[in-house]
C-alpha cells in the first residue's frame, strides 16, 4: 500500500568478508588488543616455526592456501629496521669508506627476507607459494609463509596448483620470483617507467653498456 515504506536491502557479509573488514580496521580497540596478545605469544616462540593453522584464513585463501593435504603454513619472525654487515666483531678490514656495520639498507623487503629464511633453512623440499603480514612490535615483524609440498599426490593431481611442481620453481623465493620479491624488484611498475627494471636491473644495465649496430646486408 501507499502508506508502507519500501523494504531496505541489508548487505550481508560472509565469514571471510567479515574477517577481512576486521583486519582492515587495525586501529580498532578489538584489533589492537588482539595484536598485542598475539605479538606477545609470537615473541616467545622460535624465530621460524610451523603454525597449526593460518592466523588470517581469509588472507591465506586469497593467496592460494587450501585447508587440505600438501599445504603448510610457517610463521617467521624478522627483526625490523636496517641490516647489519656480516663481519666478525664488527671489524671491517679495508678502507674507511667500507667500515660501516650498522645502517645497511636491505635491497629485499622484510617479507621477502622471511620467505627466504623459511625456504632455505627449514623447508628445502617445500615450495614457497606466498606470504602475508600477521603482526609487528617495536623489534620484530611477523609473517606467515604458505608452503606447498610438490611431492604430495594431492598437489600433483590438482590442476590449479600443480604448476609449482615443475623443477623450474625450485627455491623461487631465492631467485626473486615470489610476489614479495617481485615487488622489491620494482616489477609492479608498468609502462615506460619500468624500462630500466626489466628483465632485471642488472640485465638492463648490461644492455645499456653495449653499443649495438645493426648490420645491413
Amino acid at each position: 500500500s501507499s502508506g508502507t515504506s519500501p523494504r531496505r536491502k541489508v548487505a550481508k557479509m560472509g565469514a571471510y568478508k567479515y574477517m577481512e573488514e576486521l583486519w582492515r580496521k587495525k586501529q580498532s580497540d578489538v584489533m589492537r588488543f588482539m595484536q598485542r596478545v598475539r605479538c606477545w605469544e609470537f615473541r616467545y616462540l622460535p624465530a621460524v616455526h610451523r603454525a597449526s593453522r593460518p592466523t588470517r584464513p581469509d588472507k591465506a585463501r586469497h593467496l592460494g592456501y587450501k585447508a587440505k593435504q600438501g599445504y603448510v603454513v610457517y610463521r617467521v619472525r624478522v627483526r625490523r629496521g636496517d641490516r647489519k654487515k656480516n663481519v666478525a666483531k664488527g671489524i671491517v678490514y679495508g678502507k674507511p669508506k667500507h667500515q660501516g656495520v650498522n645502517k645497511q639498507k636491505s635491497v629485499m623487503n622484510l617479507r621477502s627476507l622471511a620467505e627466504t629464511r623459511v625456504g632455505r633453512r627449514i623447508c628445502g623440499n617445500l615450495r614457497v607459494l606466498n606470504s602475508y603480514w600477521v603482526g609487528q612490535d617495536a623489534t620484530y615483524k611477523f609473517y606467515e609463509v604458505i608452503m606447498v609440498d610438490p611431492q604430495h599426490a594431492a598437489i600433483r593431481n590438482d590442476a590449479r596448483i600443480n604448476w609449482i611442481c615443475k623443477p623450474k620453481h625450485k627455491h623461487r623465493e631465492m631467485r626473486g620470483k615470489t610476489a614479495a620479491s617481485r615487488k622489491s624488484r620494482g616489477l609492479q611498475v608498468k609502462g615506460p617507467k619500468s624500462a630500466r627494471l626489466r628483465p632485471s636491473r642488472r640485465s638492463a644495465w648490461r644492455r645499456r653498456q653495449f653499443l649495438q649496430l645493426k648490420r645491413y646486408r
